[in-house]
């Protein structure tokens, strides 16, 4: 089956898991997925991940947060699209809930959150929203 939006079956995949209270959410891996999830583990949304291969399929096994209150995730959104792309300028790089949470930019140096960006001086496409 042919996917058109890679992180959006990322983001539904982990918020599905974390309604189920399940302890992991097994993805197929993507080098752009892998990066999102390096993003997601340094701002202490997910506990990590491992990447495992069987034979030309790989997967990714995303180890979900818990805390006393229930997942370190509240919320993900996707807001870039494959039909609408959001782009901002670096003036223009949003805040999510007033620094709260964190945007995932992708940028010409790569993908980064939206407080790097802001201190990169750098713009790009808006990927998701976390909090």
């Amino acid at each position: 089956m042919v996917m058109t939006d890679p992180i959006a079956d990322l983001l539904t995949r982990i918020r599905n898991a974390i309604q189920a209270e399940h302890a992991t959410a097994i993805v197929p891996h993507s080098s752009l997925k892998e990066r999102v999830l390096q993003i997601l583990e340094r701002e202490g949304y997910i506990s990590g991940f491992d990447v495992s291969r069987e034979g030309n399929k790989a997967t990714l096994e995303v180890h979900l947060k818990r805390g006393g209150g229930g997942s370190a995730v509240r919320g993900l959104k996707r807001v870039s699209t494959p039909g609408r792309r959001v782009y901002a300028s670096a003036a223009d790089v949003p805040r999510v809930l007033d620094g709260l949470g964190v945007a995932i930019i992708s940028t010409p140096k790569g993908l980064m959150t939206d407080r790097e960006a802001r201190r990169a001086h750098l713009g790009g496409e808006v990927l998701c929203n976390v909090w």
